[in-house]
């Protein structure tokens, strides 16, 4: 191989390893278990029930305090399947899984319909997959924490050179606060990454890559938090005007809205 193209391949390599970045996080128990709490609250209302859900108009369950999304077979949606990555995670962890999912050949979601999984909502399998989710919550908190921990590269992997740098700088300004470790696991949780190509409106998207993107660099100086929240219900209100009609994506941002507001009103964790 041609020296200096040897050279150039080396710098390459060099600098992409320079830009994989990993936020080194300090939480003990307890905030860990806080913010489960907190997601558990914006997602499920702190209701047992709402461990279980499967939203009208759309074609996955959405299960646990994350609200993970669950995929019956041969169903490919736009979203990120995410249960099945916490099913892993459970069994990392030692967690003793429901029977019914331990016998599965495959981790398809068993119930095919929306009308299908309603129709079993009171079954023991339904019963046992609630109990589960509520025991393991905390285990279900540190799989967001991890998730977000891995992300600030994917993420950068996926957003244009003139833009890694403020999004880099965008995620450590967040993360700095006290605050700031709830508020990017939860966005990030609530509305992913922002870099699949499937998951945008009118090739606008609304993920945690968009928000970091659109951030004012000069309000960042001065209260990171409040503009991330900022940025991230303008973002959710313009997903909701390029979402398809059918969708009715509107009757949702009220809800959005009000959880974005949790996020200049929190107390929880730290970053190193």
């Amino acid at each position: 191989m041609n020296r200096n193209i040897l050279i150039v391949l080396i710098i390459a390599i060099l600098t992409y390893s320079s830009n994989c970045f990993s936020m080194d996080v300090d939480l003990t128990d307890p905030e860990i278990k806080e913010i489960g709490n907190r997601i558990f609250k914006n997602e499920c209302a702190e209701k047992i029930a709402m461990l279980t859900s499967w939203n009208k108009g759309e074609d996955f369950a959405s299960l646990g305090i994350g609200h993970f999304i669950w995929y019956p077979e041969n169903k490919e949606g736009p979203f990120k399947e995410s249960f099945v990555e916490l099913i892993s995670h459970m069994k990392k962890k030692g967690a003793e899984l429901p029977l019914f999912i331990r016998n599965m050949v495959d981790l398809n979601c068993p119930w095919a319909t929306r009308e299908e999984f309603m129709g079993n909502i009171d079954s023991n399998e339904m019963k046992e997959l609630r109990a589960f989710l509520f025991r393991t919550m905390d285990i279900q908190a540190l799989f967001i924490i991890h998730r977000l921990d891995s992300s600030l590269t994917l993420i950068l992997e996926n957003t244009t050179c003139e833009l890694r740098e403020k999004v880099k700088n965008n995620y450590y300004a967040v993360a700095a606060f006290p605050d700031g470790l709830y508020v990017l696991a939860d966005y990030i949780n609530f509305k992913g990454r922002g870099i699949l190509p499937s998951e945008r409106y009118k090739g606008k998207g609304w993920g945690l890559k968009q928000v970091l993107e659109e951030m004012d660099e000069e309000k960042v100086k001065i209260d990171p938090i409040k503009e991330f929240a900022v940025t991230a219900e303008r973002i959710l209100i313009r997903r909701v005007e390029n979402s398809p009609v059918k969708r009715g994506e509107k009757r949702w941002l009220k809800g959005w809205k009000n959880r974005i507001n949790t996020y200049t009103n929190t107390s929880v964790g730290n970053t190193k």
